[in-house]
């Protein structure tokens, strides 16, 4: 699944670090926190590596 927004890529790519270990778990908040306990590395990596270009900075909420 793609990442549909800026900020959404930018907490996959740090659930991801943390999922390798590359980053302490401890330092993840929010929304990237929610991804590592949540989704498998594969899903982490295929959200991270969504292109950045053409995406909204943030994506509202549905109401």
């Amino acid at each position: 699944m793609p990442a549909k927004s800026k900020a959404q890529q930018k907490a996959a790519g740090a659930a991801l670090s943390a999922k390798r270990g590359d980053t302490p778990k401890s330092k993840l908040k929010g929304a990237s926190k929610q991804m590592a306990e949540s989704m498998s590395e594969k899903e982490l990596d295929k959200m991270a590596s969504t292109k950045r270009k053409g995406k909204p900075e943030r994506v509202g909420k549905k109401k």
